[in-house]
């Protein structure tokens, strides 16, 4: 199938298409974005489309996947926290003011207390992992497997939710 040709089959798809997109963003806009980036993906992918292909099938696949990797990245974005302090202050460690109360303040210490009670064998790689580090970069960093060091800060944390009941 030629570009010319699967442009018209693709625009002739048009309203279906944004129907779908809509049902998916539940947002004009976004809709609009999705569409446009199926529309690339789907004319920078033609070489893969043979001519008894379901074109419409293909091409609402495309745009579902890229709606569900959107919406990964953004839960991934909104997740992600600069170091254990930030964290600490995200979980309301400030009060009207602005300033870090005393309640936090003992809370933070009494964390960390906790954290440096661990052995290095566990520490070092939690430490790591709520500073940022990905788990791939802490192996890495600490010479160990990518498993070792998963299992190593999922028994961290598993102590620390022992040993710091009070704060669930």
């Amino acid at each position: 199938m030629n570009t010319p040709e699967l442009s018209n089959r693709l625009v002739g798809m048009k309203n279906n298409m944004e129907r779908f997109a809509l049902s998916l963003t539940l947002n004009r806009e976004d809709a609009n974005d999705l569409l446009q980036e199926t529309y690339l993906r789907a004319l920078s992918g033609m070489d893969y489309v043979v001519e008894f292909t379901n074109l419409k099938a293909w091409a609402f696949t495309i745009m579902r996947n890229i709606f569900i990797n959107n919406y990964r990245k953004s839960v991934r974005e909104r997740q992600v926290f600069g170091n254990a302090e930030e964290l600490l202050m995200v979980n309301s460690g400030l009060n009207e003011t602005g300033l870090i109360t005393p309640d936090s303040e003992l809370a933070y210490k009494e964390i960390n207390s906790d954290i440096d009670s661990l052995i290095d064998k566990f520490k070092v790689p939690f430490s790591m992992h709520i500073e940022g580090y990905k788990y791939q970069e802490i192996a890495d960093n600490l010479n160990l497997k990518i498993g070792t060091v998963k299992s190593r800060i999922f028994f961290a944390r598993k102590k620390l939710m022992e040993s710091l009941r009070e704060y669930k």
